[in-house]
């Protein structure tokens, strides 16, 4: 940041603090390089822009390349100001999201935030939200998205007994219905495809295979409106106890019937589970699908403590 022109990778070795001391003590130029590109992956995935000038005659030639922190895109624009409120509402905003979950856009808003002197971690009231992703495959695909890379994982659907292998260019990650979906495009399929994370099975592999940033454009949009067009075509007839947590959770997202209420879904097998462990509180009208699924979850508890007590 002290220089406009930049620096050259060998002038960082020779002249930054934790360079110098292990090109002094002989370490070969093979690590270095290493530990060079790593710390920039670092600097980047912390929100702090690193800028590559290359040779003005061949830009591709990165031999002689040198590396810089623009200043204008490093600080909040001269011309933008806030008031002691609404640096409250950002120093908020910026300790909502917990650090696994948190996207590099916003990890460099509070990093500008805090080039003000102003800490995004320090809370300000005596109870603040966080936000979080519980679902173990959500930093890889994030991860994904940011750094435009294709994800490799195994994903199992309802029925099936062994998961599918599954390449996926992610575009976005959106919640719905308290649960976290990826939106994508299934390489295999060649067709975008809506995959809910709680399926995926064991790791996400973030590859080096890189696509078109302008895919993301619109993609959150996109996939939020296929699972609103999805729930609108599933609609599910229930009866429900009042004043029941049934009641409390479900009649957020009913309308109201002559028989009881309608409630959309996007996935039976989910909406289910859910309905299942409502236990009598609520009872299936239709479809008749979705019914016998929930009595199949019902008739599983009886059998698991039945089997208990047999063993008792």
């Amino acid at each position: 940041m002290a220089t406009e022109i930049g620096l050259t990778k060998q002038q960082i070795l020779e002249n930054v603090s934790g360079y110098r001391q292990r090109v002094d003590a002989g370490v070969k130029p093979d690590a270095l390089e290493k530990m060079f590109e790593r710390d920039k992956d670092e600097l980047r995935s912390l929100g702090v822009p690193i800028e590559t000038i290359g040779d003005p005659t061949d830009p591709h030639d990165l031999r002689e390349a040198r590396y810089r922190i623009p200043q204008a895109e490093y600080d909040l624009p001269a011309d933008i100001d806030f008031t002691p409120g609404e640096l409250a509402v950002l120093r908020l905003a910026g300790s909502v999201w917990s650090t696994e979950s948190v996207s590099m856009d916003a990890l460099s808003g509070v990093r500008k935030i805090r080039a003000l002197g102003i800490d995004g971690d320090e809370p300000i009231i005596g109870f603040a939200p966080r936000l979080a992703a519980r679902d173990a495959a959500f930093p890889a695909l994030q991860e994904g998205i940011e750094r435009c890379r294709v994800v490799v994982f195994d994903y199992l659907k309802p029925g099936e007994r062994t998961p599918t292998r599954r390449r996926v260019r992610p575009l976005a990650q959106v919640e719905y219905e308290a649960r976290w979906h990826l939106f994508g495009i299934d390489l295999d399929a060649d067709a975008e495809r809506t995959f809910l994370l709680s399926r995926i099975v064991g790791d996400v592999k973030v590859t080096r295979q890189s696509f078109d940033v302008a895919l993301r454009q619109g993609a959150a949009e996109r996939a939020l409106t296929g699972l609103h067009g999805l729930a609108a075509a599933q609609q599910a007839q229930l009866e429900v106890t009042p004043g029941t947590e049934a009641a409390l959770r479900l009649r957020r997202r009913a309308q109201p019937q002559t028989q009881g209420i309608a409630v959309p879904y996007v996935d039976l097998h989910i909406f289910a589970d859910e309905l299942a462990s409502y236990g009598p509180e609520v009872r299936v009208v239709a479809p008749t699908a979705l019914r016998d699924a929930v009595v199949e979850r019902l008739r599983a508890v009886v059998a698991r403590h039945e089997g208990k007590e047999d063993r008792g």
